[in-house]
């Protein structure tokens, strides 16, 4: 039988926040032309608008936000297990479900809270890379494929490896500067419109409103 290629129809988004059905979300946000992908689990996180996520994403305690790319695989503040304990399994703090006590370790899951991930506008985070507690990302940066960051990201750096380190800047300190200034992804949905196409051309872009 001859292998026939049938394109994928792309979803068409609006201000309600596209979720789906597989995905598990707890206590948490997403704002106007957000997109959550398939088999992706959250916790207590938000996203700001026309931010996006693949499938089998994970988000703990984390401040995303707008338009951010993140691609598959990709685990954002993986939670920490108490090592300073006898034992690290979760029965010492996931009490109910083994039936040890009436009531959860609260503080631990407080502490987790404190160690909130925040991630600025219009940051790329590659397919299965992961973004350790605390860390903080700047806006415009880039994140590679299967990098482990540790520390935080200046606006506009790229970031790879294990742990992740920067290995350039997508643009000269002015560039960035000038775009921060912009600050674009606050513009409303109807400049956005008015202004949409000059995204692609940065030269024409910063000479215009920078």
């Amino acid at each position: 039988m001859p292998f026939i290629y049938q394109p994928k129809k792309e979803k068409k988004l609006s201000i309600t926040p596209s979720i789906a059905d597989s995905s598990h979300i707890i206590n948490s946000y997403a704002g106007e032309w957000t997109s959550i992908g398939e088999n992706n689990h959250i916790i207590e996180s938000t996203f700001g608008d026309y931010t996006y996520t693949m499938d089998d994403v994970s988000v703990n305690y984390a401040e995303i936000g707008k338009f951010c790319s993140i691609a598959s695989h990709v685990c954002i503040n993986p939670v920490q297990h108490p090592m300073d304990r006898v034992s690290q399994h979760h029965m010492t703090y996931r009490k109910v479900a083994y039936d040890f006590a009436n009531e959860d370790d609260e503080a631990l899951f407080n502490w987790r809270r404190t160690q909130t991930v925040k991630i600025g506008h219009d940051v790329w985070i590659g397919h299965g890379a992961i973004i350790m507690k605390g860390v903080e990302i700047g806006t415009g940066a880039v994140v590679g494929s299967g990098s482990v960051v540790t520390k935080n990201v200046e606006p506009y750096t790229i970031v790879v490896g294990v742990p992740g380190k920067p290995i350039k800047r997508r643009f000269s300190k002015e560039v960035e500067y000038r775009l921060l200034e912009i600050a674009w992804w606050d513009w409303p949905r109807k400049k956005l419109e008015t202004h949409f196409d000059e995204l692609n051309d940065l030269d024409a872009f910063l000479k215009k409103h920078g």
